[in-house]
């Protein structure tokens, strides 16, 4: 709804709400396309990353679809869709593109601050997973996206591959894995902090942190009022914008809808809780160097894939298992327990309670995971690593994440696991809901956003050529040009200094 206040007040050509990896990236890409635009960043927290960006909060580190088995669903007639793989991995190698852009211009620090290359392992086992994993693999390699993908049943090269996963198995049970050694760890957590750094040093550019937004409206003259409080000292004031982003994680749901757009209306929101078991014994980290995912427990949400994951944090090498599901009201980890209650409105109540009678078998999922006691949770890591102790590892909170919730008109609402991208009517404001595979295909989800909110300019020959210096496979597609992926990826692998997977073998 509109409001009449059309006084004469500068503001900024765009705001961010939210410090994380989805903010970062779209007030990057605003300032390569059009440095004069004056951008305001609004973060709640008093640094970048802190929520669900963060290294340690964050479920998945270079989602790419080579090991993550919720991408790949079984059909009814036991064939593999494996057309959401596709478009993940297409959307990771344009996300490398443009780090690759950010590098190269020296723009932000040197690469292996926040990527490094790291094999991505299926592992499976039991006939019927075996059957399934085969089955994959052969729908995969049919693409050449997957081409480096191989897979073995066999114990003794399994061993090699992944030797904490294999020590103390019986060797007469069946076993499965598929291996790309393309993969790679991200922090990105130390990715966003980059972006920001940059983003401060650059001229029309503020960041406001500790400073909550409280309102928006949007007035006569198509500008929105955002209504902010400085957390520190308790000030209270306006700013105003053309464009507004909210890019706030799972804090998002309560901002889009304070905007009143028509759009926003009937969204709900899901919170899930997360934690991991965290490896305290240096010997135990240094004997696993890889991403290892399995198959979901039935009813279980995507971001609950149980993985045994080397990581580089803080420039040490890390080993998570996990997470482990939860519930919780909060819409944030540093959020209120009255986040849920106060996001249920006159619009989604009927779209919200429609979804969760649809989910019994996920909210049952969640209170069996809240009710695990420390042994139950181990024993979960033993499926994985059969040799583990307790002693070597302790329990700790990851990050909150807020499933979509959203209209259906025969089913009343449904709960979907994806990201989406909600905006108005006229575009100036967009709110990004949802949280996997998130920020491993950020650049892709921002370029559509582009494409939705900045049309008038995106087809200029301006903004189409340093599209294309940025994203050089721009306007083109990966999947359906395997010469082109072939020269991406060289050309990524040699700016980001990874080493491609076809000397590696």
């Amino acid at each position: 709804m509109m409001r009449n206040d059309t006084k004469d007040t500068k503001g900024p050509d765009v705001v961010l709400i939210g410090a994380g990896i989805m903010s970062a990236t779209l007030g990057m890409m605003l300032k390569e396309l059009q440095p004069s635009l004056q951008i305001e960043v609004l973060e709640r927290l008093d640094s970048a990353a802190a929520e669900s960006s963060d290294a340690w909060n964050n479920a998945g580190t270079g989602h790419s679809a080579f090991c993550e088995l919720n991408y790949t669903p079984e059909k009814p007639d036991d064939s593999i869709d494996i057309s959401k793989a596709i478009k993940i991995a297409e959307s990771f190698e344009i996300s490398k593109q443009f780090w690759a852009y950010l590098i190269k211009n020296n723009i932000i620090e040197l690469p292996t601050s926040f990527i490094k290359n790291l094999p991505h392992i299926s592992f499976v086992w039991g006939r019927d997973n075996v059957d399934f994993l085969r089955k994959r693999y052969e729908a995969m390699v049919e693409c050449h996206l997957f081409d480096d993908m191989v897979y073995s049943e066999s114990h003794e090269e399994l061993k090699g591959w992944v030797p904490l996963v294999m020590s103390g198995r019986d060797k007469s049970e069946p076993v499965a894995g598929t291996r790309m050694d393309l993969g790679t760890d991200v922090n990105f957590g130390a990715l966003t902090r980059s972006m920001f750094n940059h983003l401060q040093e650059e001229s029309n550019v503020i960041l406001h942190f500790g400073h909550e937004v409280r309102k928006l409206r949007q007035m006569e003259d198509g500008r929105w009022r955002i209504k902010v409080k400085n957390l520190q000292n308790g000030e209270k004031r306006n700013i105003y914008a053309r464009y507004v982003f909210i890019g706030a994680g799972g804090g998002a749901l309560p901002l889009l809808e304070k905007s009143d757009i028509p759009e926003g209306k009937g969204y709900g929101g899901f919170p899930v809780s997360g934690q991991w078991l965290r490896c305290t014994n240096r010997d135990v980290i240094e004997r696993h160097e890889a991403k290892v995912y399995g198959k979901a427990a039935v009813g279980s949400p995507p971001m609950s894939v149980p993985h045994l994951d080397t990581r580089y944090i803080n420039g040490r090498r890390e080993l998570l298992f996990g997470p482990y599901a939860g519930f919780s009201t909060k819409f944030l980890k540093k959020g209120s327990f009255m986040d849920l209650p106060k996001s249920i409105k006159a619009g989604n109540l009927r779209p919200m309670l429609s979804a969760g009678l649809r989910n019994m078998a996920l909210t049952r999922y969640l209170i069996d995971q809240v009710r695990q006691s420390p042994e139950e949770r181990v024993e979960a890591l033993r499926d994985y690593f059969p040799d583990a102790r307790p002693e070597d590892w302790e329990l700790a909170v990851a990050g909150q994440r807020v499933q979509i919730i959203k209209r259906d008109p025969n089913k009343g609402g449904v709960l979907e696991f994806g990201t989406e991208v909600v905006s108005g009517a006229n575009c100036t404001l967009a709110a990004l809901l949802g949280a996997s595979p998130g920020a491993s295909t950020a650049v892709s989800i921002m370029l559509g956003l582009l494409e939705r909110c900045f049309m008038h300019r995106i087809n200029t020959e301006e903004w189409q050529v340093k599209l294309k210096e940025m994203i050089p496979s721009y306007g083109q597609s990966l999947a359906d040009d395997p010469e082109l992926l072939d020269r991406v990826r060289s050309y990524t692998s040699e700016v980001l200094g990874l080493v491609p997977a076809v000397e590696k073998k």
